[in-house]
């Protein structure tokens, strides 16, 4: 399992996107709309909440319930989705 460091915003490697845990919930909306609606697919729906300006990701997964753990594989999963192309 890949571990992600905590970064504060969507990281362009080449022509990938890289989702952390760290990044403020309004960049990914801005900047991944596709993961944005993985992650309502995790039953986050931070990415339309009013807090989404100054939340995380992480800090909205543990508002939900998630374990760091959980956050790591949501995160893993999300981030191989979005670059499958």
């Amino acid at each position: 399992m890949l571990k992600f460091q905590d970064a504060s915003q969507l990281k362009k490697e080449g022509e990938r996107f890289i989702l952390t845990k760290g990044m403020l919930l309004a960049e990914v909306v801005e900047k991944s709309p596709e993961a944005a609606k993985l992650l309502a697919e995790y039953g986050l729906s931070c990415t339309t909440c009013f807090a989404n300006s100054f939340d995380t990701l992480q800090d909205g997964a543990i508002v939900h319930g998630m374990t760091d753990e959980e956050v790591d594989q949501m995160i893993e999963e999300i981030n191989e989705e979005i670059n499958k192309k």
